[in-house]
């Protein structure tokens, strides 16, 4: 069934104006001009096709067409009010759902949020199996990206945007020069990889399994050089791309998501 278009900002001044009878005291109410809640109502008006209020000696009367309407209009308010709640009650406040690749997740994410749950003991955690999973199909809060910048979403830089080449510690100047790329490594111009790896996850193990060098994001290689399980092969360097948390702006504005946000960033 087709709706009739309602013209909700309108109806929202006309309520004001007959809580008050004054254009004056609603347009204080609604922070605008007594002149634009003039407009609305008489736009309203030319919608509906009927008077709703007439000036009398004593000021600002409603109509009995606009007496009619009312009571109805109030109920239909606090209606959408009942449905916005309700939806708002959907997006859990102890639940989240989070994607983040898979090493990311192991080396830096997963301590962090069993912090953030400490002392939070109903909080709940819902992993999704990809980062790039999208967000309404997976009903997501959060994602955790590694990318130049948040694009078209919300985001805020997790790690330093620096890269570093890696290599296990004792292994074979033959097996140093064997490289390991993977999408997005930005390996030297000329380089021809012994390996070619789908994620920086996988390039990660198989150069923690000595098989290779590789160009890591740092944050992704700091645990496994400070204990010592790879060395780096030189300074670390800035690159173009971090980790990235991300998420569509309603979901960015949840109070529960600005709380795991600020935790992150602290």
């Amino acid at each position: 069934m087709k709706r009739t278009h309602l013209p909700l900002n309108a109806l929202r001044v006309f309520d004001a104006a007959a809580r008050h009878l004054s254009f004056t005291r609603a347009a204080d109410e609604l922070a605008v001009t007594p002149a634009a809640v003039g407009q609305q109502i008489r736009a309203l008006e030319d919608h509906l096709g009927v008077v709703l209020f007439r000036r009398t000696s004593k000021g600002l009367e409603l109509t009995s067409e606009g007496e009619a309407g009312l009571d109805p209009l109030r109920e239909g308010f606090l209606r959408f009010e009942e449905s916005v709640q309700a939806m708002q009650a959907g997006q859990a406040s102890d639940r989240y759902t989070i994607a983040a690749p898979r090493e990311f997740y192991s080396v830096w994410l997963a301590a962090r949020l069993a912090r953030f749950r400490a002392g939070r003991p109903d909080i709940r955690f819902i992993l999704a199996s990809h980062e790039a999973t999208d967000f309404t199909e997976a009903n997501l809060d959060l994602a955790v990206r590694l990318t130049d910048g948040p694009g078209d979403l919300e985001g805020v830089q997790l790690t330093p945007a620096r890269r570093i080449t890696v290599a296990a510690p004792g292994a074979s100047a033959e097996t140093r020069e064997a490289w390991i790329d993977w999408p997005g490594a930005a390996l030297p111009e000329g380089s021809d990889p012994a390996i070619r790896a789908a994620n920086p996850g996988q390039a990660l193990s198989s150069a923690l399994a000595g098989m290779g060098r590789t160009v890591l994001p740092l944050a992704l290689a700091e645990g496994a050089l400070a204990d010592g399980r790879l060395e780096a092969l030189g300074e670390s360097e800035e690159s173009r791309r971090a980790y990235w948390l991300l998420a569509p702006l309603p979901q960015w504005r949840q109070k529960k998501v600005r709380a795991l946000i600020e935790f992150l960033t602290a």
